[in-house]
C-alpha cells in the first residue's frame, strides 16, 4: 500500500507541479491544505481540487474528481469518503455552498482566502491567473474575468467559516472589476 500511496502522491505533486501552472501550483495547494488539515476529507479535496488545471477548458473540476476518483479508488479509500472527497472537488466550480455544508464551506473559504489579501498581494494573485492565460486576447480576457469576478460578487456570502474576510475580498474583487471596463 505504502508504494501505491507514494504513487499517488507524486502524480499529484507533478500535476500540480506543471510548467503553465502560474498560480494554480504548489503554493495554492499548501495554501488550501493549512486551511483544511483539521477535516482529512476537506484536505483530500484539496489535494484533488485543481489536480487538472487546463485554462483552455471549463471542465478542470469534473476532470479533477474523475482523476481523484481513480487515484483513491487505488487507494482502497472507503466509498463514502470518495463520494464526499468528490462532492467536494466539483463544488469548487462554482463555491457555492449550502448553509448547512460545513466541509464544502471549510474548502470553499480556503480555496478562496486569496481573495482577501491587501491590494499589493491580490494584484499578484491577478497576475499570476493572467499568465495562466496568456492565449487570451487582452480583450476575451477581460470579458471573462469581469464574469468570473461577477459570479463570485452575486454569492451570498464568500466565506461561511470566516465571514470576516467578506469585506475585504469583495472590496477586492469590486476593486479588479471596475479596472476591467474598457
Amino acid at each position: 500500500m505504502a508504494s501505491t500511496l507514494d504513487a499517488v502522491e507524486a502524480e499529484l505533486i507533478a500535476r500540480w507541479s506543471e510548467p503553465h501552472r502560474s498560480y494554480h501550483n504548489l503554493d495554492h495547494l499548501e495554501a488550501v491544505l493549512e486551511e483544511t488539515e483539521a477535516d482529512p476529507i476537506a484536505a483530500l479535496a484539496a489535494w484533488g481540487h485543481d489536480a487538472i488545471y487546463d485554462p483552455r477548458s471549463n471542465a478542470n473540476e469534473e476532470r479533477s474528481a474523475q482523476l481523484m476518483a481513480g487515484l483513491l479508488q487505488r487507494c482502497a479509500v472507503p466509498l463514502p469518503v470518495l463520494s464526499e472527497t468528490l462532492r467536494l472537488v466539483r463544488l469548487t466550480a462554482g463555491h457555492a455552498v449550502k448553509a448547512d455544508d460545513h466541509r464544502g464551506a471549510l474548502l470553499a473559504d480556503a480555496d478562496l482566502a486569496v481573495l482577501t489579501r491587501p491590494w499589493p498581494g491580490y494584484q499578484s494573485y491577478v497576475d499570476a491567473v493572467r499568465a495562466e492565460y496568456a492565449h487570451v486576447p487582452d480583450e476575451l480576457w477581460r470579458i471573462g474575468r469581469a464574469a468570473v469576478l461577477q459570479s463570485l460578487l452575486d454569492l451570498p456570502a464568500l466565506f461561511r467559516l470566516h465571514p470576516e474576510r467578506e469585506a475585504t475580498a469583495r472590496a477586492n474583487l469590486a476593486r479588479e472589476l471596475a479596472t476591467l471596463s474598457p
